[in-house]
């Protein structure tokens, strides 16, 4: 077939990939080739001969306008009573979905596993790659000759430059596809965790990882739209819940590394940061050999149709964003809020939680440690647990629902002073925590701007994780002053409680506040380079607010 090349060729030559090639290259003939019929229906969508007619108004900014947009299927019930969350319904004609999750698991082909495994894995080594400074930093502070509270800027540095990285790698990501730009990403990464290892001085260390937090801060995005954009709707929740937790299995492979390798090579702490460096580079090499994902593949066609130049295309871009902002602007605030709370959910839960339980508890590192890792196993079954649930019950309830089961198990977490008790209330409260998270990147794709969802998920995230950097310092600034009766030693259990309180309780009107779409086809809207891109919302692409004759095409818009 011409014109719709396999955009990804194996040489069998290569002995690396010989033995794959046969199975890779059925998968990618089947699932990434275009026909040139499809090429033509895509076409179509702009041509003015076709009988798609092209809007002549712009979709309104207002606020009013906004809101009109905030809830899928809303049906008759008034804009007040479609913001308190409830279980959710099918839409009128939907075909109901199953809840075996077997079932959901064989629906996903080939192909979309592969593009899952690819953004599950480059998610995976942003998480080890971030926690290798927590877990060397006495190693640290004594090859640098700094107090470890320095040592703890490094990580300051990374959180605030990540918004940066978000913001360039995300306009990429949206511009040029998520392909080469990941890869590109994944490499930048690999460059700074080698950096981390060489460096001899605490300048140096800083000015490397301030470079890291740009290049970490793009991954996200970038890795939960190529996850989950490649599979079909209904499967969705669980490999969101499943995608988040990758950085949970980072920390946990970072743990790992950090006890048995780090403790008897001969390069001690950097060894932990050349394995990151290698791991980078296989979530590179990962998703080089697997192709752009479908929908950019389109687009390119569609362009190459119309002799459609790059710098046209650039400039037809920056025309969409700027529409995106103009009308997206009270969901960019409302999102921010939400990833503020999302954030210091976690830092809030997570940041102190050693700390708390060698200096108010009595626990040595070690336990701590042990303490930390059975609560990153229950952050992965939680997760796992809560997406896939979402699926069914809503995003949104399924988020109220993992809020209030947190605060449900608090009292495990801070009050007990045995390891077991404690161990047990950090594995229950970290699958709320991270149940919660887990239902995120689907949560965040679907609401999102749909051809920007790289830029908006990526830096909405990200800027709630700059507001949200502080956390440490708030419960650490705190028990100087707060202490447990008669001692100079912090009451970290009643600092956590209150700030966890106080966020928890923001992050119910934030859920309450929130757009709802869930189960759009984000998969089928226009990409950010195509004309009436930028003002798409998710909740014209949930299938019971689709015309029948439009959802048949390639891209969906409804004006």
């Amino acid at each position: 077939m011409q014109g719709a090349a396999c955009p990804v060729r194996f040489s069998p030559s290569n002995h690396l990939l010989s033995s794959l090639y046969p199975a890779l290259h059925s998968i990618f003939r089947r699932h990434a080739k275009m026909s040139m019929q499809e090429a033509a229906a895509a076409a179509k969508l702009h041509d003015g001969n076709s009988d798609y007619t092209a809007p002549t108004q712009h979709r309104p900014a207002s606020a009013k306008a906004q809101l009109a947009a905030w809830h899928a299927n809303r049906g008759n019930k008034s804009f007040l009573r479609a913001m308190i969350p409830s279980l959710r319904q099918p839409a009128a004609g939907e075909i109901p979905e199953t809840k075996n999750p077997i079932k959901l698991i064989r629906m996903v082909s080939g192909f979309g596993w592969l593009m899952f495994f690819s953004g599950w894995l480059a998610w995976t080594v942003d998480g080890y790659d971030f926690f290798c400074v927590s877990l060397t930093i006495d190693g640290l502070a004594e090859q640098f000759e700094v107090k470890t509270t320095k040592i703890t800027t490094a990580i300051t540095l990374t959180l605030l430059f990540r918004s940066l990285g978000a913001l360039i790698f995300g306009m990429l990501a949206d511009r040029y596809g998520r392909k080469w730009t990941l890869v590109g990403n994944c490499l930048l990464i690999m460059v700074f965790e080698l950096g981390s290892g060489f460096v001899n001085t605490y300048p140096q260390f800083l000015a490397v990882r301030s470079l890291f937090g740009i290049a970490m801060g793009g991954i996200w995005g970038q890795a939960s739209a190529t996850a989950l954009e490649n599979v079909p709707a209904a499967a969705r929740g669980l490999l969101s819940g499943i995608m988040q937790q990758g950085y949970a299995v980072g920390y946990l492979l970072a743990a790992v590394i950090n006890l048995t390798v780090v403790q008897t090579s001969k390069y001690h702490w950097r060894s932990i940061y050349f394995f990151g460096a290698g791991f980078s580079l296989l979530a590179a090499i990962v998703r080089a050999c697997l192709p752009e994902s479908r929908q950019f593949i389109l687009a390119r066609e569609e362009a190459k149709a119309q002799n459609i130049s790059s710098k046209e295309t650039t400039r037809l871009f920056f025309i969409e964003m700027k529409n995106m902002f103009r009308t997206n602007w009270l969901r960019w605030i409302w999102a921010v809020c939400l990833m503020t709370f999302f954030n210091f959910f976690s830092h809030g839960s997570q940041d102190l939680y050693p700390k708390y339980l060698t200096s108010s508890k009595g626990f040595s590192s070690k336990l701590a440690s042990k303490a930390t890792i059975i609560s990153n196993c229950g952050a992965i079954v939680g997760g796992t647990i809560a997406g896939y649930c979402s699926q069914y019950l809503g995003r949104r309830f399924a988020i109220l629902v993992c809020i209030f089961y947190t605060g449900a198990w608090s009292a495990l977490w801070l009050i007990p002073h045995s390891f077991g008790s404690l161990s047990a209330g950090a594995f229950f409260v970290q699958s709320g925590v991270q149940g919660a998270w887990g239902i995120v990147p689907v949560y965040l794709g679907e609401v999102s701007p749909p051809a920007f969802r790289a830029l908006f998920a990526g830096l909405s995230y990200q800027l709630g994780n700059m507001a949200s950097s502080g956390a440490a310092q708030i419960e650490s600034d705190a028990g100087e002053t707060l202490k447990l009766h008669g001692t100079q030693t912090p009451d970290y259990a009643k600092i956590i409680g209150i700030l966890m309180g106080a966020v928890m309780a923001w992050g119910i009107i934030c859920v309450i506040c929130g757009p709802e779409a869930d189960h759009s086809h984000f998969e089928e809207a226009k990409v950010a380079t195509q004309r009436g891109g930028g003002e798409a919302v998710g909740t014209d692409l949930v299938r019971g607010r689709i015309d029948d004759d439009k959802h048949e095409a390639s891209h969906v818009e409804k004006v």
